[in-house]
């Protein structure tokens, strides 16, 4: 092997390139036989290239109040066609479970008449709002857009770490990600048979679309941000320009009579669909925290008036709960009478005294995460935290048992990193993202797939110093592409494509989309 391996040694974690020391698995001969020919200063090169390439297009996030590019490896994780359709079919289903509860528990309750889940967990939990009660989305659709984290354990078996179908951010950088890549490494892409994601943007917007009010047939989408100060702001941007709608703030909204109309150089203008990026706390001051002022008041009457689709629904965020998460396989069986086709990580309610009183006995064994957590924040992985931190922990549980949950600690698998001018191993996981339209449920086939870049490090968020790399799933072989796949496009839209968009009404939030 080459010198940036030659200390690249494999841990009890499955490792996704190599099946013994200097061997690699068939999926990844290839990468591996293009960069075992490179030298440090020239892997450090491309590396330069691709920070510069980030920070001039924009991709970059915030980390200790300072903006960087988001980190990029260089080595991509490769994914045979075989493990994907297990990944699909597992996401797919588990959409439509979280579909199902979300509908029955908004509406009949079947789901807490039947005990499968207690009716007090949903009430305890931060992301259920009874403002969403009646709110009934046209197409049966609440959570259109989905990102259900994945882990692989030392078995080589994925198994779902959380649910996310509030706000899922991060497709931009699956996008951005292959972008660059495409243009890092030409070659790789002639001899793999790796497919696309720039469809996306085209499936999410088929799906709004396909969510429009009663009697609309040709619906106005917005995408409503925060504004520039968030960190997801290049997301945001980056999907309306793709898309070809609207990027607005909650200022450029106006809601009366049940109906929402943005202000543009033309003059007012309907909206029917609203694609959000803000949390429900924010969304809207009459409902919500009466201090917003990012939201757009009355938005949530106007829905329930079916004016107006929301996406995603509010009160999604009570599937978000990692309480809710362990009702999930439960939930699969009840409402699809399936078995799940991925399972969950081995995890703990605290709502059993027995059980209570085991995990505060064991907190340096186990992982402890808030069930209202996000981005890594409040995680305690017992085995690497100090007696102070495990001390703080058990009074901190023991006080809010419903606040918890406890897992055993999963040695995510590792892949090469470029780091410190050589390769070694980082956890990582993987975060596939599927979309909803009512009538199928579509997996992009990437997703995003994080690195914890601090050795040994477990918690792979951005907003904690974790990467990404570039999602490779290979297409099958045996298979013709008629279920949509095209060639990838990596370079602007077709000229046809821009002047449609060009010929559209322009609004306030033109300006900011043109800078991106």
């Amino acid at each position: 092997m080459a010198d940036v391996f030659d200390a690249y040694t494999l841990s009890a974690a499955w490792d996704e390139m190599f099946e013994a020391p200097g061997v690699p698995r068939h999926a990844y001969e290839p990468v591996f036989a293009t960069l075992e020919h490179l030298d440090p200063a020239e892997l450090r090169f491309r590396v330069d290239q691709v920070a510069r390439a980030f920070t001039d297009r924009g991709v970059t996030f915030a980390l200790g109040g300072e903006e960087r590019p988001f980190p990029l490896d260089l080595v991509p994780r490769v994914i045979a066609a075989a493990e994907w359709n297990v990944i699909d079919r597992g996401v797919r289903q588990r959409v439509r479970a979280l579909e199902a509860f979300l509908a029955d528990m908004y509406g009949a309750g079947a789901v807490f008449a039947e005990g499968i889940v207690p009716r007090s967990v949903v009430l305890t939990g931060g992301g259920f709002h009874r403002a969403a009660h009646g709110v009934e989305p046209v197409n049966g659709v609440r959570v259109h857009v989905a990102g259900i984290d994945l882990v692989r354990d030392t078995d080589g078996r994925f198994r779902v770490l959380e649910d996310n179908a509030r706000v899922p951010s991060g497709v931009s950088y699956v996008m951005e990600n292959r972008r660059i890549m495409t243009r890092t490494f030409p070659g790789l892409f002639a001899e793999h048979r790796v497919r696309p994601v720039d469809e996306y943007p085209a499936r999410l917007l088929a799906a709004l679309r396909a969510a429009a009010p009663t009697g609309v047939t040709d619906p106005v989408i917005v995408v409503l941000t925060p504004g520039v100060a968030n960190s997801a702001y290049f997301e945001h941007a980056l999907l309306a320009r793709l898309m070809g709608v609207e990027l607005v703030e909650g200022r450029d909204l106006i809601c009366s009579g049940n109906r929402v109309r943005m202000r543009t150089t033309a003059g007012e203008q309907p909206v029917h669909v609203v694609y959000r990026r803000i949390d429900d706390e924010f969304l809207d001051p009459l409902h919500f925290r009466p201090d917003s002022v990012i939201g757009c008041p009355g938005i949530l009457n106007a829905a329930r008036a079916g004016r107006v689709t929301i996406a995603n629904a509010v009160g999604c965020g009570a599937a978000d709960d990692k309480l809710i998460y362990t009702y999930i396989p439960e939930l699969i069986r009840y409402y699809l009478d399936e078995d799940p086709v991925l399972e969950n990580v081995e995890t703990h309610r605290l709502d059993d005294p027995d059980r209570l009183a085991w995990v505060l006995d064991s907190l340096d064994t186990l992982v402890l995460k808030p069930v209202d957590g996000a981005g890594g924040k409040g995680i305690v992985i017992g085995p690497q935290a100090d007696e102070w931190t495990l001390k703080k922990l058990h009074a901190t549980v023991k006080a809010n048992p419903r606040g918890w949950i406890a897992q055993r600690p999963v040695a995510l698998s590792t892949s090469p990193t470029f780091v410190d001018e050589r390769f070694a191993p980082r956890h990582i996981d993987l975060r596939p993202f599927a979309v909803n339209d009512g009538n199928d449920v579509w997996v992009l086939p990437g997703g995003l797939t994080r690195v914890a870049l601090p050795e040994g490090a477990l918690v792979v968020n951005s907003s904690q110093g974790g990467g990404s790399k570039d999602t490779w799933v290979l297409a099958d072989r045996r298979l013709e592409p008629s279920d949509g796949l095209r060639p990838p496009v990596y370079g602007p839209p077709p000229t046809d494509v821009r002047q449609s968009v060009a010929d559209r009404q322009t609004g306030p939030a033109t300006e900011q989309q043109q800078q991106q």
